[in-house]
């Protein structure tokens, strides 16, 4: 019997192909871009390898795109083959059973699962790891924190996962508003594991959330180290820099950024999407002429108004789509997620009905300068918004765009209204808080000086 790093049984039988298993799942823990060569290799060393193949159906299926779906579909039929080959262990057909539910639209389903493997094995990092990122794509922060904090006795200092484990600590205490801890338990994460992105990351969230955005460049600036290996997830690092300068009005910094490291590679994937639009749209919020950089993004989100994987991408295609001026792609994405609401059948779909469509009504009402409409859609999604998945800094946009559109319509005690529930979400007052309670003060015929409510 063979043992992976994390200490577990692995029915693999060749040792290179354990190097490299070892290599992918830490690779997974560091979002690290050579992921998918180890995983491949291990996959072609040994096809018989059930794990291998559920976990490769998983990243797909997090991927958020429609054209994955039948790619994952073929990992879990090569997952039950394997299966039936007799090698795998408890543990090992638990993950293929959760690719399997997952599947059927219930990923919810599949975090139950990876659970009890949890439960069976707590130091097992790769269920950990998994469980933390679907939680993260269904909005459910409190579950992030359970879970990471049920395993936590599990990982001594020996463990080859702690600091990862620290990071995602550090992320959902930063996103259940415990931002002192969550500061310290990132700063751990990233000095036992030097590549740990989702701690640096973390740690970068507590900034932004604490409106200090000087103290996040600083802590930023010189960890090159822990995020240049990363996939795609380097750009939401570089992302998070572009707001710290934004926060401080340095936009020229923030363009900058943008097209140089955010958008320099011209991909697609939702998550990239989404720290391009997000930015575009805060800056033009801010008044900033942001030129032709909404095209690209439109002409990508056009070949997306059918996916209909993730409500969370889907209001970003649509914030690329009316920032354009798109009005058909507009029109048949805002279809497609009212049937997809009505329908309902899965999770997703679920998140479709609530906050989907009431947001995505509201996004397109403000690009076509319906502002009261939109008021009045966005606010009717707020409560909901965590549904749709992502971090507090993400959501952000819409939290901004609906306090803008209320601004824009007259509505000044709706929208402070709104202002104070989100600065009591938040640690502090950023720049953005600031220049619109000035504004209302201003509306009011007041001198623009304001006064923030006590905390």
């Amino acid at each position: 019997m063979k043992f992976d790093v994390f200490g577990l049984p692995t029915s693999l039988q060749q040792p290179a192909s354990q190097n490299d298993w070892n290599a992918a799942m830490l690779g997974f823990l560091a979002h690290s871009a050579v992921t998918p060569t180890h995983l491949m290799a291990v996959l072609k060393a040994e096809p018989g390898f059930a794990l291998g193949h559920a976990v490769k159906g998983m990243f797909y299926l997090l991927l958020g795109r429609r054209e994955l779906l039948d790619v994952a579909k073929s990992d879990l039929v090569n997952a039950k083959q394997a299966l039936a080959q007799g090698q795998a262990t408890a543990r090992e057909r638990s993950y293929v059973q959760a690719l399997d539910i997952w599947m059927t639209g219930k990923p919810s389903g599949a975090v139950q699962l990876l659970e009890q493997v949890l439960r069976d094995h707590a130091e097992d990092a790769l269920a950990m790891k998994m469980s933390h990122a679907i939680r993260f794509v269904l909005g459910d922060v409190a579950g992030m924190r359970r879970s990471v904090e049920r395993v936590l006795p599990a990982y001594g200092t020996d463990h080859a996962a702690h600091g990862y484990l620290l990071g995602c600590h550090a992320f959902a205490l930063e996103e259940t508003g415990e931002y002192d801890r969550a500061e310290i338990a990132g700063r751990q994460a990233l000095w036992t594991a030097p590549d740990d992105a989702w701690g640096l990351h973390a740690v970068a969230h507590v900034y932004d959330m604490t409106g200090n955005a000087k103290k996040g460049l600083d802590w930023i600036a010189g960890r090159d180290g822990a995020w240049a290996h990363c996939n795609n997830f380097r750009y939401h690092v570089w992302w998070h820099k572009a707001l710290m300068h934004l926060d401080q009005g340095q936009t020229e910094a923030a363009l900058a950024l943008y097209d140089r490291d955010i958008r320099g590679d011209k991909t697609d994937d939702y998550r990239d999407i989404s720290n391009a639009t997000s930015l575009l749209s805060r800056l033009e919020l801010e008044g900033v002429d942001v030129g032709n950089r909404w095209q690209e993004l439109a002409d990508l989100s056009a070949a997306r108004t059918e996916d209909g994987c993730l409500i969370f991408a889907d209001l970003h295609y649509l914030l690329a789509l009316s920032a354009d001026r798109r009005d058909a792609e507009v029109g048949s994405l805002l279809r497609r997620i009212h049937r997809d609401a009505e329908a309902s059948q899965t999770e997703i779909e679920q998140r479709m009905a609530r906050p989907g469509v009431s947001a995505a009504e509201g996004l397109a009402a403000f690009g076509e300068s319906r502002f009261a409409e939109a008021f009045a859609h966005l606010s009717a999604a707020r409560a909901d918004m965590q549904l749709a998945g992502g971090s507090h800094a993400q959501r952000d946009v819409f939290e901004r765009l609906t306090i803008d559109a209320g601004l824009r319509a007259g509505l000044l005690d709706q929208t402070e209204t709104i202002l104070n529930d989100r600065l009591a979400r938040r640690g502090s007052e950023d720049a953005y808080d600031v220049a619109r309670r000035d504004l209302i003060s201003i509306g009011r015929g007041q001198d623009g000086a304001h006064s923030v409510p006590a905390q």
